[in-house]
């Protein structure tokens, strides 16, 4: 019988979605990262969001490591025991991209100032009386959306934002494995200074790599409209923190919408999200992480590692292997 362990919280959150999905019976183990070292022994297939030289060194049969999403920083591919698979897993880019529609909305129209001021009995619009109307709010239709990284969640975006009536341009770091899918402009990061100057809504979709790692820094967020809206929903680190804070409190941009961070809880206290206090800037939409966290992204995740345990057990290649 196969042996799967589930190692961390997020990992340890599908075990019972991916049982649902699997139709084979297995032993299955479920600890924390640090308490999964000691089980692994007799393991076959551990899906886990962190894989150390530690949990190599006590793997005794380990088939394949299912990474439950789609970010591999966390896994030390050097310490993986010859003949062991590594598998991600994507499913989040329909609630990734729908939560970006959804900032660029919720900041485009002031939804949040809008909903407090009238929960305050102000009302912000033409229906005041007394004072005058506020300047019509722009519309996403003909504005063009620069998307930096397209792949899964880029080309999910771009699709959607189509049926806004907006035009696309695009960056990806492997051109030639994307249609055109009737983008305005698609290139790789040779292009990134054009996607910056034409765009009005700028989305960062790609990983962060050493090619990625501060990509947008002081000078790019200066080479953007002044009227440009920036959603990170990547990782924080692709822009630069205090050159992003200087260009949102100085309005050199529009605004942002930051669902990814320069900084996470380790405990329980209350922490903020950055060493630079965009908490206190009324242009910044800021979430916890939770864009692709969503009712699809856990059961199409689920669905996959099932599969992926079922190929296992059948000796076959996982869907989704990292070479």
């Amino acid at each position: 019988m196969l042996a799967v362990a589930f190692a961390g919280t997020f990992a340890a959150s599908l075990e019972a979605p991916v049982r649902a999905h699997l139709g084979l019976p297995c032993e299955v183990v479920v600890a924390d990262e640090a308490g999964i070292v000691g089980k692994l022994g007799d393991v076959d297939v551990l899906v886990t969001m962190a894989f150390t030289r530690e949990m190599g060194a006590a793997a005794g049969r380990l088939k394949l490591v299912q990474v439950p999403g789609a970010g591999l920083e966390r896994i030390d591919r050097a310490a993986l025991p010859a003949g062991t698979a590594l598998a991600n897993a994507y499913g989040h880019e329909v609630g990734i991209a729908e939560y970006v529609l959804g900032a660029m909305l919720a900041l485009t129209r002031g939804f949040v100032r809008l909903d407090a001021a009238l929960r305050r009995g102000a009302w912000e619009s033409q229906w005041a009386v007394g004072t005058a109307p506020p300047p019509p709010w722009p519309e996403l239709a003909g504005k063009t959306l620069g998307i930096l990284g397209y792949g899964h969640i880029g080309q999910a975006l771009a699709r959607r934002a189509r049926a806004f009536d907006m035009a696309i341009c695009a960056i990806r770091r492997d051109v030639a494995r994307s249609a055109p899918d009737g983008l305005a402009l698609l290139g790789g990061l040779e292009i990134l200074d054009e996607v910056l100057r034409r765009s009005d809504y700028l989305a960062i979709t790609m990983p962060a790599t050493a090619a990625t790692r501060g990509l947008i820094g002081e000078a790019q967020l200066r080479a953007m409209k002044p009227t440009a809206v920036l959603v990170n929903v990547a990782r924080a680190e692709i822009v630069d923190e205090a050159a992003l804070y200087r260009a949102l409190a100085e309005r050199a941009i529009a605004a942002a919408a930051l669902d990814v961070w320069y900084r996470y809880p380790t405990d329980a206290a209350p922490t903020l999200p950055a060493r630079q206090p965009f908490h206190t800037l009324p242009n910044v939409l800021m979430t916890p992480h939770v864009s692709g966290w969503t009712e699809g992204m856990l059961q199409a995740r689920a669905r996959l590692i099932a599969e992926n345990i079922r190929r296992t057990a059948r000796g076959e290649p996982p869907e989704n292997l990292v070479g």
